[in-house]
């Protein structure tokens, strides 16, 4: 393993991470916050619920009454007058139903004079959920939409329309309240309407359109659901206030800051990345391949969100499979590396944030007597890495903004581990 690039990756991902951590952000959208005479309610959502909520009691100092809801691991201790709860995610289970439906007893019945502050951040689909339909039909069609191919945007124009709460439904629900909204962004381009499945916002979206997803991706659903399907959700709210605050763009600034005080030439490739995880990986290995040799200090980032189309019984997640990937391409080149991490320290259904690979790490891999295009094949990343020391595990990191890719070219040869 390439040490020196490692601790530099290690130091890209630390400083990135929290450069787009809710504290500043959740301070920033609150100071035009002007809650109404009456309650003020709070309602979080999502991977960084409980920091944006904690930050934003702290700072006014009491509210009336709310509820945490976020993944498991996630909560950090008690909040005043705020009950915090964990649930399934990315799949959504009983907790996720339960608190959701606790979320709109606590907003039943306020007047025009009360005020809801709605903190959402990423994961909110799966975790702010209460269904149209059974539990066991929303987590099979989130099943098959995960492993689908199916990007968010498209996931979620499915999953709101099977929802209570998504599609604006929660803000209906609020009224005559006041729905001040603060997001922490997870979608490229960040749309409204799309981020957690838009429970405060107007949906843009069509039956129709959520129809031909189904089909694209040849989804088995029920009666109950194709119906569901057909319902409309609202397309115009007049009691809500939304403020975007953290996006992908700014943890690739961050990164792209690092890299840069770390001595590395740095290119801003994309914050727009979307694509198969292994697609990408391979064509970031391609990237490190054409410069391995220019004799200096290079660096190039990538943001964006992937996807995986699951087709073998490994485990794993779209960060791990971009390594993996890239270490195939940049077997033997041993001054490049490539890693990548989601923002909020969790890839798909494991403790790593994402992963590692330099010109060793193929090589590594097959020294334990593995096949790593076998397991990239099997979609056993997190295998593949942990045999060769290369899964970054953060733990959760109480942010959400998307995903990191980055490029290392070092100028020296690399010291022996």
């Amino acid at each position: 393993m390439n040490i020196e690039l490692r601790k530099d990756a290690e130091q890209i991902i630390k400083e990135s991470v929290e450069s787009v951590l809710p504290d500043e952000a959740v301070v920033r959208a609150l100071e035009e916050f002007k809650p109404g005479r009456g309650k003020l309610v709070l309602v979080a959502a999502g991977k960084a619920a409980w920091k944006m909520a904690s930050v934003a009691v702290n700072m006014l100092g009491t509210v009336d009454c709310g509820i945490v809801i976020t993944k498991y691991g996630h909560v950090k201790g008690n909040i005043p007058g705020v009950e915090c709860v964990e649930a399934g995610h990315p799949v959504p289970d009983e907790n996720s139903f339960r608190a959701t439906e606790r979320a709109m007893e606590i907003v039943k019945n306020l007047e025009a004079d009360d005020t809801v502050l709605f903190l959402l951040s990423g994961g909110g689909s799966a975790l702010f959920e209460a269904p149209l339909i059974s539990g066991e039909d929303l987590q099979d069609i989130t099943k098959q939409m995960l492993s689908s191919g199916a990007d968010i945007v498209e996931i979620n124009t499915v999953r709101k329309r099977l929802s209570k709460v998504k599609g604006g439904r929660f803000a209906k629900l609020c009224a005559p309240a006041r729905v001040y909204s603060i997001v922490l962004s997870d979608i490229l381009g960040d749309p409204l309407d799309m981020i957690a499945s838009g429970p405060a916002y107007p949906d843009a979206s069509t039956c129709e359109r959520a129809i031909e997803i189904v089909e694209k991706y040849g989804l088995k659903i029920s009666e109950q659901v194709r119906k569901c399907l057909m319902i409309e959700t609202p397309k115009s709210l007049d009691n809500i206030c939304t403020r975007i605050t953290g996006s992908v763009t700014e943890l690739c600034r961050a990164a792209k800051k690092c890299c840069e005080k770390l001595g590395y030439e740095t290119t801003f490739l994309t914050d727009q990345m979307a694509c198969e995880a292994r697609d990408a990986g391979s064509f970031l290995g391609s990237i490190a391949k054409s410069h391995a040799y220019d004799g200096k200090k290079r660096a190039f980032i990538a943001g964006g969100e992937t996807v995986v189309t699951l087709k073998g019984s490994g485990k794993g997640g779209r960060n791990q499979e971009i390594a993996l990937s890239a270490a195939l391409q940049i077997d033997g080149i041993r001054n490049a590396a490539v890693f990548s991490i989601g923002s909020d320290g969790t890839d798909g259904p494991t403790d790593a944030a994402g992963g590692y690979a330099d010109g060793d790490t193929a090589d590594a891999i097959r020294g334990c007597g593995l096949d790593p295009i076998r397991l990239l094949g099997d979609n056993d990343s997190y295998t593949a890495l942990k045999s060769a020391n290369g899964l970054i595990i953060t733990g959760p990191t109480g942010t959400n903004v998307n995903d990191v890719a980055v490029i290392l070219i070092g100028k020296n040869l690399p010291i022996d581990l």
